[in-house]
C-alpha cells in the first residue's frame, strides 16, 4: 500500500487561524516535522475539495467552529531528515467561534497564540510560508 507524503508526494491543507495580530500554533507530534510548531491542518480526503478539507482539519484539531476561509498562499516542503514530501494549500481565517484545545493529543501536544514577532522554535516549514505571506497582507 502506497502511503502519502512517503512513497509519492501527498497532498494537504493548512489553515492559519489568526486573532489580534497573533497566530494559533500547535506542536506536531508524528512527521513532517515532529516536535515543530505549526498551523493546523491535514491531508485531503480523495473527491473531498481543498478548502473543505482545510475546515475539517481545523475543526477536527482544534474544536473551533470556522466562518469564512480564504485562499492564503501553498507551500511544498520536502523533509529528507523524516522522508516526507508535501504539498499543500494554506488558507487563513479570523472568523471563528470558541476556544481552541488538544483535541487530538496523539497528533498535537500542545497549542498557543504567538505575535508574528514572537514566534516559537522550532517552526515548521508551513507555518513560516504563512507568517510571510500574513505579515505581507498586514503591512
Amino acid at each position: 500500500m502506497s502511503v502519502p507524503g512517503i512513497d509519492f508526494p501527498g497532498v494537504g491543507v493548512g489553515l492559519a487561524v489568526f486573532r489580534d495580530r497573533k497566530l494559533l500554533l500547535y506542536r506536531r507530534v508524528k512527521a513532517p516535522e515532529a516536535g515543530y510548531w505549526n498551523i493546523v491542518g491535514g491531508k485531503i480526503d480523495h473527491g473531498e475539495a481543498a478548502i473543505g478539507a482545510a475546515r475539517r482539519e481545523a475543526e477536527e484539531e482544534t474544536g473551533l467552529t470556522f466562518g469564512r476561509v480564504d485562499f492564503l498562499c501553498n507551500a511544498e516542503v520536502v523533509t529528507p531528515f523524516d522522508g516526507h514530501h508535501w504539498i499543500s494549500l494554506i488558507y487563513a481565517t479570523s472568523d471563528f467561534s470558541g476556544e481552541p484545545r488538544l483535541t487530538e493529543p496523539d497528533k498535537l501536544t500542545e497549542f498557543g497564540w504567538f505575535d508574528l514577532d514572537s514566534l516559537p522554535e522550532p517552526l515548521s516549514r508551513f507555518a513560516a510560508k504563512a507568517v510571510e505571506h500574513l505579515a505581507a497582507d498586514l503591512a
